[in-house]
């Protein structure tokens, strides 16, 4: 039963020796903004990132040959690395950590703190804790701005009206007449739609007889025939 707890333990107490030789490491060659990081809740495979800077492809190199040579001075495994062909961004695997050195412009571009920074981790015993970097801006502030900030709430005094202005102010209001009612306005009757005036009717047809003229029945008779005369029946004798 107490052998887990040992265990674990003595895991610590190497991952704390490992961090250790790691920051020290780039701090000997002058790293920049050195954070580091427990991941041990983000990925199975390391519970340590370490993300440094290095101005100068020189700067990244020695930086990862002293990291290497301060984790074998620690009596611990040899790590392994890569990109330092180019020397922008170089990753030492030291197993339980992984160091990241980069040059600003490749650190700023990729912003591995986003990814890793959830909890942050002292570099050294005694220091200050790092803020969240995953957090909001107003979550990361230090306990010392946060301390100043209470303290400047605290010293500003609260502007309180003085006795003289609430009476000189109730006056006036007690002066004021009273507002007069709005007069309601007439409401305007509305027009009465004008109607078009109905069509005229229009005036019957009245019939003119003309009289035909007398020359055209003389015409007429003249045309119609003739009658023969009767013919007289001979009278009977007696």
């Amino acid at each position: 039963m107490t052998t887990a707890p040992a265990t674990d333990a003595a895991a610590k107490k190497l991952l704390t020796k490992l961090q250790r030789a790691i920051v020290d490491g780039l701090e000997d060659v002058k790293a920049a903004d050195i954070r580091v990081f427990d991941t041990e809740h983000l990925s199975p495979l390391f519970e340590r990132v370490i993300i440094a800077t290095g101005n100068s492809n020189r700067q990244t190199k020695a930086l990862a040959a002293s990291v290497r040579d301060a984790v074998r001075d620690a009596g611990l495994p040899k790590p392994r690395s890569e990109g330092e062909d180019n020397g922008e961004w170089i990753i030492i695997d030291c197993g339980a950590a992984v160091c990241h050195i980069m040059q600003p412009a490749i650190r700023q571009y990729y912003r591995l703190e986003e990814i890793w920074g959830e909890k942050p981790v002292r570099m050294k015993l005694g220091a200050v804790k790092p803020r969240n970097l995953t957090a909001p801006p107003e979550e990361q502030a230090t306990p010392a701005r946060k301390s100043a900030a209470r303290k400047t709430a605290a010293a500003k005094p609260v502007a309180r009206k003085p006795l003289a202005r609430k009476a000189a102010a109730k006056k006036v209001v007690a002066k004021k007449a009273p507002a007069k009612p709005l007069a309601a306005k007439p409401v305007a009757l509305a027009r009465p739609i004008a109607k078009a005036p109905a069509a005229k009717k229009a005036a019957p047809l009245k019939t003119v007889v003309v009289n035909k003229p007398t020359a055209r029945k003389a015409a007429a008779k003249r045309a119609a025939p003739a009658k023969a005369p009767a013919r007289k029946t001979p009278g009977r004798k007696a």
